[in-house]
C-alpha cells in the first residue's frame, strides 16, 4: 500500500519526508525542488510487538510498514500541464491514499508560492485541479458510453454513474464526497480517480505552536474543511519531526518528554495514514520471530494466512488465537493454552486487530 505526500510547494512536503524515511530527499526554498517522486518505506509504530518482544525474546522482530512517496509540489493550472502538473498528477494515479501537507504557519523566510498563507485556498488549488483531471477523464468516457448506452442497455448503469460524477466535479466537490452502492462500487474501480482517493490532512504548524498546544487559526480553517468530506486530519511540526529524526530512540525520548509530547508527529502520521488506507496489523509470535503482518480491516482466517505464504492459506484447517494483551497477561502461550484462553477459530473468522495468531494447516 502506497501513500503520497502532496502539495504546494514550498509547504514542507520534503521536510516531513525526509524525516519520515530518513532519505535525505532535497528540501529547498523554491518551487518545484521535488521533481521525481522519491520513495520510502517506512515501519508500522506498534507497542505491540515491543511488549511481545520482552516476553518472548525472539531472535528477530519484524513490524509491518508502509510506503510513501514524497510527489513534485502542485501549482494551478497542473491539470493543463502547468508547472510539473502532469507528472504530478500522474504520479498520484499510481498511490492508494493522499497524504495532503498544507502550510498552517507564518515564516518570511520561507516562500509560499501563492504569496500568502491561506490554507484553505491552498487546498482547494489541489483538490481543483485533481477534479478537473478526473472531468476530463469522466467527459471521455461518457462520450462514448451514452453512445454504446443507445444500443445496449447494460451500458445505461454506467452512464447513470458518470453523469453523477460529473455533476459532483461541477458543484466544486471531491468524489470522495459522494456515497456508492456495491454495483456503482464495482464499475468505478476501473477508473482510477483522483479526487476519490482518502486524504489525511496534515497541517504543518511552526515549533512553538505544536510545543503549547496551540490551534491556530489556519488548522481550524482545515479541520472545518475536512469534517465536511468525512476526511481526518493531524497537526504536525516537519522542522521538529526533522530534528527528531536525527536522534536515536533513547534521545528521541528524552527529546518527546522535554517538548511535553506524548509521542512524535510521524507515529501519529505513520498510524493514521495506516488506519487511512483501512489497514491492521494481525501478530505471529515464536522464538524466530515476533511479526506484524498487515491486512486490510475484515479479512477472514485463511485470506490473512495467504499473507504468510500461499500454501497455508491452501491448505487452512484453523487459526489457534489469542489477543496480545491476554498473551502478555498470562506470560506466554503456554500459560495462556492452560487457562483456555487460547480459541480456534474456522475459516469465517475475522481476524482482529491485535490477534496473536497460529495457522494450522495441511498441503
Amino acid at each position: 500500500m502506497k501513500l503520497g505526500i502532496v502539495g504546494l510547494p514550498n509547504v514542507g512536503k520534503s521536510t516531513l519526508f525526509n524525516a519520515l524515511t530518513s532519505a535525505k530527499a532535497e528540501a529547498a526554498n523554491y518551487p518545484f525542488c521535488t521533481i521525481e517522486p522519491n520513495v520510502g518505506i517506512v515501519s508500522v509504530p506498534d507497542k505491540r510487538i515491543d511488549l511481545l518482544k520482552e516476553l518472548i525474546n525472539p531472535e528477530k522482530v519484524t513490524h509491518a510498514t508502509i510506503e510513501f512517496v514524497d510527489i513534485a509540489g502542485l501549482v494551478k493550472g497542473a491539470s493543463k500541464g502547468e508547472g510539473l502538473g502532469n507528472r504530478f498528477l500522474s504520479h498520484i494515479r499510481e498511490v492508494d491514499a493522499i497524504v495532503h501537507v498544507v502550510r498552517c504557519f507564518e515564516d518570511k523566510n520561507i516562500t509560499h508560492v501563492e504569496g500568502k498563507i491561506e490554507p484553505l485556498s491552498d487546498i482547494e488549488t489541489i483538490n481543483l485541479e485533481l477534479m478537473l483531471s478526473d472531468l476530463e477523464m469522466i467527459e471521455n468516457r461518457l462520450q462514448k458510453v451514452e453512445k454504446l448506452a443507445k444500443g445496449d442497455k447494460a451500458y445505461k448503469k454506467e452512464q447513470e454513474l458518470l453523469i453523477k460524477l460529473k455533476e459532483s466535479i461541477e458543484r466544486e466537490e471531491p468524489l470522495r464526497k459522494l456515497e456508492f452502492n456495491e454495483d456503482e462500487l464495482g464499475l468505478i474501480r476501473g477508473f482510477n480517480l483522483l479526487s476519490l482517493k482518502p486524504v489525511l490532512y496534515a497541517c504543518n504548524v511552526s515549533e512553538e505552536d505544536l510545543i503549547e498546544d496551540v490551534e491556530n487559526e489556519y488548522v481550524a480553517q482545515v479541520k472545518e474543511y475536512a469534517g465536511k468530506e468525512n476526511s481526518e486530519v493531524i497537526v504536525i511540526s516537519a522542522k521538529i519531526e526533522s530534528e527528531i529524526s536525527q536522534l536515536n530512540e533513547e534521545e528521541k525520548e528524552e527529546f518527546l518528554a522535554e517538548l511535553g509530547l506524548d509521542e512524535s508527529g510521524l507515529d501519529k502520521l505513520i498510524s493514521a495514514s495506516y488506519d487511512l488506507l483501512g489497514l491492521m496489523s494481525f501478530l505471529t509470535a515464536g522464538q524466530k520471530e515476533v511479526r506484524a503482518w498487515t491486512i486490510k480491516k475484515g479479512t477472514k482466517a485463511p485470506k490473512a494466512a495467504g499473507k504468510i505464504h500461499s500454501d497455508i492459506e491452501r491448505g487452512f484447517i484453523c487459526a489457534e488465537v489469542i489477543n496480545y494483551k491476554d498473551l502478555l497477561e498470562a506470560g506466554g502461550m503456554a500459560k495462556a493454552k492452560e487457562k483456555g484462553l487460547v480459541r480456534l477459530e474456522g475459516k469465517d473468522y475475522v481476524i482482529q486487530d491485535g490477534d496473536v495468531v497460529l495457522f494450522r494447516f495441511n498441503v
